[in-house]
């Protein structure tokens, strides 16, 4: 499974950068450096990308400077500048980092809500939008995205599904989903194929 993780290291992150933005021929959109650095984080192919999604982080004379998405970005991460294998790449200004497919965003975000329905001594069931690959957690040997018991709330990230080797953040509200909840099963396990229309978990309505 591609992560949605982007690792730091101890130093701190002193500044936001944003990445430079350049539409090109073919419909698609090209991710260029701000600055000369070393890049590091790279989003794997597959990542959904909005305005302020994280990219990594560009090392300058030793600090690092988180970088995000400019706005008008909003695409799937098709592919990767020349060096994009390297743990830290060296980048100059206006490189290529990242080309994002709009079309295949829009395929992703189809998919993006969660169905919810009443059933009696369930309570609340969410169910897939769509079928694909359902992710508990978001890398291996992480904690799940949620736990039987936990409370959560509107936006609360409750699981990811794979579709085309694009994954969706599933999150937690609306339709006629209470504002605050909590989780009473977990119907999906890790990695299971899912139709569109399964349980994925069950909750009841929480405090607040």
């Amino acid at each position: 499974m591609a992560s949605l993780n982007f690792a730091q290291d101890s130093r701190a992150v002193r500044h936001l950068m944003r990445a430079r933005l350049d539409h090109l021929d073919d419909g698609r959109l090209a991710l260029r450096a701000p600055a000369v650095g070393l890049w590091r984080g790279r989003p794997p192919v597959g990542t959904l990308i909005r305005p302020d999604g994280p990219l990594g982080h560009i090392e300058i004379l030793g600090e690092l400077h988180e970088l995000v998405a400019p706005a008008g970005a909003h695409g799937v991460v098709a592919a990767g500048g020349d060096g994009s294998g390297l743990a830290r790449r060296p980048v100059a200004y206006d490189d290529l980092l990242l080309i994002l497919d709009r079309q295949a965003a829009e395929v992703a975000e189809t998919i993006s809500g969660v169905q919810a329905s009443d059933e009696p001594g369930h309570g609340l069931i969410l169910r897939a939008p769509s079928s694909g690959r359902f992710y508990a957690r978001p890398a291996p040997g992480k904690p799940a995205f949620v736990s039987v018991g936990e409370a959560i709330s509107e936006g609360k990230v409750v699981g990811l599904l794979e579709v085309m080797k694009t994954f969706t953040r599933i999150h937690y509200g609306g339709g006629d989903l209470p504002a605050n909840a909590r989780v009473t099963v977990i119907y999906a396990e890790d990695e299971a194929d899912v139709a569109a229309g399964d349980p994925l978990l069950a909750v009841e309505r929480g405090d607040g």
